[in-house]
């Protein structure tokens, strides 16, 4: 790490150089050679899959996704002929799409109508499913079909998630406000004239990153279109973070009387240090995402990772290379003193915690579990359209659907009959017949068959909405009650695809994978914790800490999203938690939770190695580092905070379960659980058995006892005994 450090503050006007240049070539080839974001969304091995690759094969006319146009009138009947013409324009303007194989024609005959007469749709099919479809042509249809609204007196509304993703407008000034909030932060705890270098290092990485990602990532991979925005939220967060933390023992040394280069080579080789396990932990997190084999987490999970990966190279090499200029020399200082010498509320506060370790425990932990309790109700699922913003026209037409035609007429079950040799149909009757006995079910439309005669496919329409609960239930009972006779019977296979079925088999998945999932992750992030800090119950306590911070985020997130309070802040919709919801949580917040516990332990085992003083370690490390943990977890918090407001539901939890999560890690654990349980156990937190100690590798978190302080400028390093 000195050696790092010096050459990149040594060469200084090299470093930044390439740097500048890989911001620039990076960022013209993103506004010009980037690949395309995609919403596809495959399960291998699941019963919804099988559906939708056998259409694929077999029927591909009903293989590509559809959407719907609806139509409804406030006076009269909607297919009086006064209504024809704005209706006939709306169904032209969608023909003319090369995305749309077909559209009904409500006209034609045997058009659905509502009972009262005023509300009927139609059926548009796209040639390809929702991940293939070309966005931009979609969103052109829908804009020049939305502009007949009103026409005539018709309202007209477009339903389908192609329609929805391809339309809806994501972020707004919530980002611009959490740069804002950064900036404040960092004026007060950096200064002025240092203030700008964690944002600059955070752009320059993010952009780097973001670019990567676009023009390589999604050449190669299926990247979901959200990947951006959820690889920027936590590259400006880790970023600033990571900044942070160097400056800021920068500034200690500064006001230790050490020369720019001098405190330079000391912040890397310390706080820099942390910053280079930290980082290695969260992209751990991220990519073991990719364990549990489902394509749709990989761009996410990689353009994190990607992100994080990008923000820690800088931090290392970009931070150094600037202090290397006047800027360097500009920097206020800090002045360092020792755990009895320090004043300010973080000193103050290290005392109190010090001298009051048990009750501090204790009010940690119940507050801890009242945060959490919440989540013991959770339900995953798939939120429906009635959770998006009131004026989205995919939120007006399921509203229409819903009056007009029943709950569950927007939880459509489309069924993928595999029929038996020869092409015999006698089964679809006896398929239709049983499923419109079932409890549940509200309506089966009559079969279609290909031209082969090998399989058709049916819809049933069931009685209650997509995120009702008792719409699983209804999959969950012909699944394997109503339809397994039948298939026994006939000689016939029938899969079950659909939004409720496929989330119903994603949650499976989820549940199959995430022993793995976890077992890796945490596994991986306690046993480099163990080598880095020599010690066994510091990765325990680490891992039980970082669960419980997790736990009580998804109990917020519940309270919020699921019950209702305080959702009038994010667009007032209440509904299930989304099925993929945990993972993401679990894994973002796992790595950053380690962030934490890095910055603030590595600093607690520094002070342990120099006075083996168990309480005054605690006492100093907390002291020093507190300042700067709670200045990086508002800045995390305004971040994620502010990427909660003015997006999708789906991309509010996560923010709104980031943010959550990373208040109460640094603020109910890092301060307050941590050194209170640090005190509780004294020396033994530190303790590993020999013969365990000296077969792990030795990866110091922070210089060696007998470390070599660096010299000034032009000098050898002068061996020095710590």
């Amino acid at each position: 790490m000195r050696t790092l450090a010096a050459w990149c503050h040594d060469r200084r006007r090299t470093v930044i150089g390439l740097w500048v240049a890989a911001f620039v070539v990076l960022a013209a080839l993103w506004g010009s050679a980037a690949g395309d974001y995609v919403n596809n969304f495959r399960l291998p091995g699941t019963e919804s899959q099988r559906a939708y690759d056998l259409l694929k094969d077999r029927f591909p006319q009903q293989a590509g996704d559809t959407a719907t146009v609806v139509f409804a009138v406030d006076r009269g009947k909607v297919l009086d002929a006064g209504n024809r013409p704005t209706i006939e324009q709306a169904v032209a303007t969608i023909k003319k799409s090369p995305e749309v194989l077909a559209v009904g024609d409500p006209f034609a005959g045997g058009a659905p109508v509502s009972r009262d007469g005023r509300i009927t749709f139609a059926q548009i099919q796209f040639r390809k499913s929702s991940g293939d479809v070309d966005v931009k042509q979609v969103k052109a249809m829908a804009e020049n079909t939305l502009a007949l609204d009103g026409k005539g007196g018709v309202q007209v509304a477009l339903g389908g998630d192609v329609i929805h993703w391809s339309t809806a407008q994501q972020g707004g000034a919530g980002e611009i406000f959490g740069i804002l909030v950064a900036a404040i932060v960092l004026f007060m705890t950096l200064g002025v004239v240092a203030m700008g270098l964690p944002l600059l290092n955070a752009l320059f990485a993010m952009v780097v990153s973001l670019a990567l990602m676009a023009v390589i990532g999604t050449r190669v991979l299926d990247v979901v279109d959200w990947s951006p925005q959820l690889a920027a939220m936590i590259g400006i967060g880790v970023g600033i973070d990571y900044a942070l933390l160097i400056l800021n023992r920068f500034r200690l040394e500064r006001g230790a009387g050490r020369e720019v280069r001098e405190a330079t080579l000391i912040a890397l080789d310390t706080s820099g240090r942390a910053v280079l396990f930290a980082g290695i932990v969260v992209v751990i997190a991220m990519l073991g995402m990719m364990l549990l084999g489902i394509s749709f987490l990989y761009g996410p999970a990689i353009g994190a990772a990607l992100s994080v990966l990008a923000t820690m190279i800088a931090s290392l090499t970009l931070i150094p290379a600037i202090l290397g200029t006047r800027i360097g020399r500009r920097i206020k200082r800090a002045k360092a003193t020792s755990a009895d010498e320090e004043t300010g509320f973080a000193a103050r506060w290290s005392r109190f915690v010090a001298d009051r370790p048990l009750p501090v425990a204790v009010l940690a932990l119940a507050v801890l579990i009242a945060l959490a309790l919440p989540a013991l109700h959770m339900r995953l699922s798939t939120s429906d359209a009635s959770t998006y913003k009131k004026d989205d026209t995919t939120r007006v037409a399921y509203d229409l659907l819903k009056q007009g035609f029943g709950a569950g007429f927007n939880a459509p079950l489309l069924l993928a009959v595999e029929l038996p040799k020869g092409g015999d149909q006698a089964a679809l009757a006896q398929i239709g017949d049983a499923l419109k006995k079932q409890d549940g079910i509200a309506q089966v439309l009559p079969p279609v068959v290909n031209d082969a005669g090998d399989t058709a496919t049916m819809i049933a329409y069931p009685t209650t909405t997509p995120q009702d609960e008792r719409t699983d239930e209804t999959v969950k009972t012909a699944r394997d009650t109503t339809l397994p006779p039948i298939e026994r019977e006939t000689g016939t296979r029938v899969s079950i695809g659909g939004a409720t079925a496929t989330n119903l088999d994603f949650s499976a998945t989820i549940r199959d994978k995430l022993p793995l999932f976890i077992g890796v992750v945490v596994g991986l992030s306690l046993l480099l914790l163990a080598v880095v800090f020599r010690s066994l119950l510091i990765p325990v306590k680490a891992g039980i800490f970082n669960l419980l911070s997790i736990t009580g985020a998804f109990g917020v997130v519940t309270l919020i999203f699921q019950d209702g309070h305080l959702a009038s802040l994010f667009g007032d919709a209440t509904g299930p938690i989304e099925s993929f919801l945990p993972i993401m949580v679990f894994a973002v917040v796992f790595g950053l939770s380690m962030d934490y516990e890095v910055f603030l332990v590595s600093r607690m085992h520094e002070e342990w190695t120099h006075t083996r003083d168990a309480r005054y370690a605690v006492r100093h490390g907390l002291a020093m580092t507190g300042r700067v943990v709670t200045a990086a977890a508002i800045i995390m918090i305004a971040v994620f905070g502010a990427f909660a407001i003015g997006n999708e539901r789906a991309l509010a939890m996560m923010g709104v379960g980031f943010a959550a999560a990373i208040f109460i890690d640094a603020f109910i654990i890092r301060l307050l659980l941590l050194p209170a349980v640090m005190h509780l156990v004294g020396p033994a937190m530190w303790w590993m058995p020999a013969w365990l100690e000296r077969r792990l590798p030795h990866l110091n978190i922070e210089p060696p006892e007998s470390a070599e302080l660096p010299s000034r400028q032009g000098g050898e390093p002068q061996p020095v005994s710590v």
